[in-house]
């Protein structure tokens, strides 16, 4: 039987905190599971215990704001990749999205979040990671109200930065037309 690595990542596109990534071989099939996106939180958290708790072999991988402004994006997403085939060994690699960002031997299927198991548990995973590294985050600095947007560039985000500037997790190469006035 064929060993299948699904992998994805969450936190591509928020204005603060990490960039997750996370490839997933299941053991055993787990029920429920589906893009992380169309879970709610409660279900994200029960589901990543069963995923953690011996039914998969898994590899989560996190880039800080300030590696992603000093690599980019897609070095982290390449790295991150890289890092995630070096570590599970399988014998067919899936990614989520449309590009492999030059990674050999890796498979891209659009949705494949929604669509295939593994990769649906590593999106869990990266998900579930993401959203609890933002609320921790969300202590330490409160006055952004990070545990209300997750990072993401809402309006309530956009006036909070506008208000207190940018925090050591905020993503500073990432350009925001609302602010481009009042910060630079």
């Amino acid at each position: 039987m064929s060993i299948l690595c699904g992998i994805d990542e969450a936190g591509r596109g928020p204005l603060a905190g990490d960039l997750v990534m996370a490839g997933c071989i299941l053991k055993d099939p787990i029920e429920g599971l589906n893009d992380s996106k169309k879970l709610t939180a409660k279900r994200r958290e029960t589901l990543y215990e069963q995923i953690t708790n011996s039914n998969a072999i898994y590899y989560i991988v996190k880039f800080s704001a300030s590696q992603i402004d000093d690599m980019g994006i897609s070095h982290c997403l390449r790295e991150g990749l890289k890092e995630i085939l070096q570590n599970l060994k399988a014998d067919k690699y899936l990614f989520d999205g449309n590009t492999a960002f030059g990674v050999k031997n890796l498979q891209t299927m659009i949705k494949a979040d929604g669509k295939v198991a593994e990769v649906s548990a590593a999106s869990i995973l990266a998900k579930v990671t993401h959203d609890r590294d933002i609320l921790e985050h969300a202590k330490e600095y409160p006055e952004y109200q990070f545990e209300k947007h997750k990072g993401y560039g809402t309006k309530l985000h956009i006036e909070m930065i506008k208000k207190y500037g940018y925090s050591p997790i905020h993503r500073k190469s990432y350009k925001i037309k609302a602010l481009e006035a009042t910060l630079f």
